[in-house]
């Protein structure tokens, strides 16, 4: 089991670097695009949607350095955190990169953006290692262990 914990820490961070490179893909794109006479970046409800992928990245990183100390560390709960890690990020990945692809618009689908195919590949970070469903179980597991 322990030797799973490295892995699971290699796919979350996978799935960050790569929900980043889609948020950095789409400050650009919309600062080029044009909607109304401005550029996409100046509407405040977009705006919003970009704040709450670069908070919700954020704390997907910070989650994943204290789970990879908790590792180097050897500490008791190291696997509890690396699965909360995997788990979490990998599902803040996925919806960053999908809100990035819905911030695209119609060109989000388009393979020239490359939105769409991070946005594929992100789906399977959730299944890798074990699925995040089988994260919540060992979470859940380990909980009630340390409670009795």
């Amino acid at each position: 089991m322990a030797g799973l914990d490295g892995g699971r820490l290699n796919i979350a961070a996978s799935a960050l670097g790569a929900a980043q490179a889609a948020l950095d893909a789409t400050l650009a794109y919309m600062g080029e695009r044009k909607a109304f006479g401005q550029t996409l970046d100046q509407f405040q409800a977009l705006q919003f949607r970009l704040a709450d992928a670069e908070i919700e990245l954020q704390a997907a990183r910070v989650f994943l350095r204290q789970a990879a100390w908790k590792l180097d560390q050897g500490a008791a709960d190291a696997t509890r955190h690396c699965a909360m890690a995997k788990k979490f990020v990998t599902d803040a990945a996925f919806r960053v990169a999908n809100d990035c692809l819905q911030l695209h618009g119609g060109y989000g689908y388009l393979a020239d953006y490359g939105i769409e195919k991070i946005v594929r590949d992100l789906r399977v970070h959730q299944i890798l290692e074990g699925t995040n469903e089988i994260m919540r179980l060992i979470v859940a597991r380990d909980m009630l262990k340390a409670r009795g």
